[in-house]
């Protein structure tokens, strides 16, 4: 399919700081500057960045958690900034996100059939008979018995309550899910269980996921294209195996560089970035990277580099590529 199911054009998400004795200087945290990209019908489209880079801002933008600073988003063609309230609600089942804490996302008094069938009685999906029929089927596709359904979360360890809050959002039968750093709080072993099932859901179900995640090597056995962010903006966006075997931009290559091979025979260049990410409120002038860029020159700190296609759909922000 061509047909792009979520279209982002010029994003941006400023939250305002106030400063000064009174509060009356407004500064303004720039999270998200000026992005632009595509996911299409059945894609997974993996996120990746330092912290601070403005990942999980975009992916709580595009379902409107966030009000926008500028931009539009578009899902199936139309503006989810553009549409009232009465017609957002009829949107949202459609578009659900996964937390990345699956301790905190839970109510701890409220058991988890009345958590993930909540949803299900408050936008009228269901009669209120079928409910526990739905989530004991939901359960079960996401790996839990539906003997469960009447226990409390502190019954569970973390791998299964992220299966529940997983199944909490599958029980709205969506159309696309933001995966917000889903396994960053579980063990190793448990984290590619948790991926698996992301994977397995996504073939069954045709779900396209935004997948955030710091994890390279997550993104790469999971995610069909991967765009990387830097201080608010998407440097370098292609498929995976493209971005994978042939990076451009150089924070692209220092991320690749830093990922463990599972091989002793076989080593690698590691590169080492200079010093930190620079602040949102005041970001470097030109290129954002060039502070911390070994190939910088003039140019980086005068002209914003566009992010533009350099062939077969491969795009990167960098003056010298």
């Amino acid at each position: 399919m061509t047909e792009s199911l979520i279209e982002v054009n010029g994003l941006k998400k400023y939250f305002p700081i106030k400063s000064g004795v009174f509060g009356q200087k407004k500064q303004y945290v720039k999270a998200v500057d000026g992005v632009d990209f595509i996911i299409k019908p059945g894609e997974v489209f993996g996120l990746v960045g330092e912290s601070g880079s403005g990942k999980s801002t975009v992916g709580h933008t595009i379902l409107r958690l966030h009000e926008k600073t500028e931009g539009t988003v578009k899902f199936m063609g139309e503006d989810i900034f553009g549409v009232d309230k009465q017609r957002l609600r009829q949107i949202r089942p459609k578009m659900q996100l996964v937390f990345q804490d699956p301790y905190s996302s839970l109510n701890p008094r409220m058991r988890i059939g009345d958590a993930i069938g909540e949803a299900l009685m408050d936008h009228g999906l269901a009669d209120k008979g079928d409910i526990r029929d739905i989530v004991s089927e939901t359960l079960e596709k996401c790996g839990l018995s539906h003997h469960y359904i009447d226990r409390y979360p502190h019954e569970f360890s973390g791998g299964q309550r992220q299966r529940i809050v997983i199944a909490r959002a599958m029980a709205l039968n969506p159309t696309f899910i933001v995966a917000d750093e889903p396994v960053a709080a579980l063990d190793v072993s448990i984290q590619a269980q948790i991926i698996n099932l992301f994977k397995d859901l996504q073939e069954q179900n045709g779900l396209s996921y935004l997948f955030i995640s710091h994890d390279l090597s997550i993104v790469e056995h999971l995610c069909t294209k991967v765009g990387i962010m830097y201080l608010g903006n998407l440097v370098e966006v292609a498929d995976r195996t493209e971005l994978f075997t042939h990076p451009l931009h150089p924070y692209t290559k220092a991320l690749l560089s830093a990922v463990p091979i599972p091989d002793p025979t076989i080593k690698k260049e590691r590169i080492i970035l200079k010093g930190e990410i620079p602040s949102s409120v005041h970001p470097p002038s030109g290129c954002k990277f060039r502070t911390r860029c070994p190939f910088a020159t003039d140019r980086c700190a005068q002209e914003v580099p566009a992010l533009r296609d350099v062939g077969s759909g491969h795009q990167v922000a960098c003056h010298y590529v």
